[in-house]
Parts: structure tokens; C-alpha cells; sequence
């Protein structure tokens, strides 16, 4: 998930850098609602996994 965030990012950029603002809107909104869905997860694993008393695998 977190690569299409990045994806739509750079898909944005490039719109914006071509003057396509509607596309660029578009992708950049797309980008930030799936960066913070991955947040989202990460914080539910992370809290998940403390609560079941185990850390990190070294």
C-alpha cells in the first residue's frame, strides 16, 4: 500500500510539473488518503504486537 502512495505521489508531481492541475489534485488527495491508511496499519500492528508481548524478530 505504501507504494502506491508513493506511486500516486510521483504521479502527481509530474502533473503538477506539466501544468495537468485537476490530474495532479487528483493524485496528490489519492496519495495522502493511502500514506495515511498505511499510518493507520502501522500504528494497529505496532500496538498489536506490544499487546501480545512480543518484539521485533532480530
Amino acid at each position: 500500500m505504501l507504494y502506491w502512495a508513493i506511486v500516486c505521489l510521483i504521479v502527481a508531481v509530474i502533473a503538477g510539473v506539466l501544468g495537468f492541475g485537476g490530474i495532479a489534485g487528483t493524485a496528490a488527495g489519492f496519495a495522502k488518503i493511502l500514506f495515511f491508511i498505511f499510518l493507520v496499519l502501522l500504528v494497529i500492528s505496532l500496538v498489536a504486537n506490544a499487546l501480545r508481548g512480543k518484539g521485533p524478530k532480530p
